[in-house]
């Protein structure tokens, strides 16, 4: 994920995933789910040919 969201967004990015991933299975525990955030610069990531920080340049 690209670098520049505050904690607020992450939190309620973790909770829609833990809570997407009980409802899919129908059982489980937010506690038994651990996720990981890894802030990357732009230039640090490439899909294919295309560097982020060229096709998604900060406005």
């Amino acid at each position: 994920m690209f670098k520049g969201r505050s904690v607020a967004q992450k939190k309620a990015i973790a909770r829609a995933l833990v809570d997407a991933f009980i409802a899919a299975d129908g059982k489980g525990q937010p506690s038994a789910f651990n996720v990981v955030f890894a802030d990357v610069e732009k230039h640090d990531w490439a899909v294919g040919h295309d560097m982020m920080n060229e096709k998604y340049p900060d406005k």
